[in-house]
């Protein structure tokens, strides 16, 4: 007879540490060492977000501008260079920064921080180009705000945070006929410097990759991290769109909390996977399983450079919207007031601490973790410490945890469709 292996949950990670460099002009590499790997990436973070922008869209418009072109070569001179070497670029940018990474073969290093350094240093932001970006976004912004779920999740922003808010407003497409190439530079001269980034490199370091790289790093302008003014927050409790057309309803629920360096900020983590973390999560076992309301529904917390928050999200048809809502508070309140079993939070635990260690599995994983932690001002223990705090949270703490922060009266809720 053949006996399944008792699973076993690590109580522990060990997260490797960056090493730190810090180069002539000020910038901090940070380097994660992993021979095992023929491959190199490596991340350059600026502090250059959507919250940092001046004028609607110039933020994403300069990240993702740098690749079209610079004063020596096209954007496709660009592309066919890194494709030649079998290397990729990725621009990413969120509220609060901008992350500009280039992944290569070991060997085809040195090649691909050459089209780095001309990426990065050397943008020529051409007029055409960006006129046909602009165009392209604006029309792919018209297609994306016609979904539910795309208007769902703005006006949601907007009643955290308030519609003059950096992180609650937005803007409406037309605003990127008002983008001038003056505007791009602008915000690439004060954003994109020494003072306003760090570096993350994971792979086959070596000694003449960390010079290549600081290279490059010490020819960034210099230039101070910028301060920028965040408005109070203005939360509005409810708010309902109605769209006669829809077929479903998109439904937001959720409250400002905290950021990722506060004590309870783990814990919440772990109340949000019990309620919509994982596929067996009260929510879906509530909504999709039992009733049938949905194919899908999700709780995380969401953390920004100066805000978090809870948000539980799903999609409906319009007739059980209300239904809906009933069994998500309904849920919630079960949470407040009676204790998980110990058998539920230890599969949670489970899956969340096997989601780490899946993340950790090599080294592309680590950098980001690596650069998440150095934008919270933790080193990788913190990590650790995460881990170990999910390992020992008990039903009691979860149920004060939901008690203490999931009220009612404190949640705000929003509905399109």
């Amino acid at each position: 007879m053949k006996q399944q292996p008792e699973i076993v949950t690590p109580r522990s990670v060990d997260m490797p540490r960056a090493t730190v460099h810090t180069t002539a002009n000020g910038v901090k590499i940070y380097t994660l060492d992993s021979n095992d790997f023929e491959v190199v990436r490596f991340s350059f973070v600026f502090h250059a977000g959507t919250s940092m922008q001046h004028k609607p869209f110039t933020a994403s418009a300069t990240a993702n501008m740098l690749s079209e072109g610079s004063t020596s070569l096209t954007a496709q001179q660009i592309a066919d260079e890194l494709d030649f070497y079998g290397s990729y670029f990725d621009v990413n940018i969120d509220r609060d920064y901008s992350y500009i990474s280039f992944v290569s073969l070991a060997k085809f290093f040195s090649e691909t921080a050459n089209v780095a350094e001309e990426i990065l240093l050397r943008p020529a932001f051409e007029e055409r180009e960006l006129r046909n970006y602009c165009q392209k976004r604006k029309q792919s912004l018209t297609i994306e705000r016609r979904k539910v779920e795309v208007q769902s999740r703005e006006i949601f922003a907007e009643a955290l945070f308030g519609a003059n808010h950096p992180y609650g407003m937005s803007t409406d497409g037309e605003a990127y006929d008002d983008i001038s190439r003056e505007d791009i530079i602008a915000l690439y001269n004060e954003l994109y410097t020494a003072g306003n980034c760090f570096i993350v490199c994971s792979g086959r370091m070596s000694e003449d990759v960390l010079q290549r790289i600081e290279t490059i790093v010490r020819k960034l302008p210099g230039g101070k991290h910028p301060e920028v003014y965040f408005p109070a927050i203005e939360s509005t409790k409810r708010r309902l769109r109605n769209i006669d057309s829809a077929l479903q309803s998109s439904i937001r629920i959720g409250r400002l909390l905290f950021s990722r360096t506060h004590p309870d900020f783990v814990g919440m983590q772990v109340v949000a996977a019990i309620l919509g973390g994982y596929f067996g999560s009260r929510l879906m076992q509530n909504l999709r399983e039992e009733h049938g309301y949905t194919y899908g529904v999700m709780a995380a917390m969401v953390n920004f450079d100066r805000e978090g928050y809870l948000a539980i999200a799903t999609q409906v048809a319009r007739e059980h919207r209300d239904d809906a809502l009933r069994e998500i508070y309904t849920e919630i309140e079960r949470l407040r007031t009676e204790l998980i079993s110990e058998q539920e939070l230890q599969m949670v635990k489970n899956m969340m601490i096997g989601e780490v260690l899946r993340i950790l599995d090599g080294p592309f994983g680590i950098a980001d973790v690596t650069i998440e932690n150095i934008m919270c001002g933790v080193d990788n223990g913190y990590t650790e410490q995460n881990v170990e705090t999910i390992f020992a949270i008990t039903p009691e703490e979860i149920r004060r945890l939901a008690e203490q922060y999931l009220k009612r009266e404190d949640l705000i809720e929003t509905v399109v469709g």
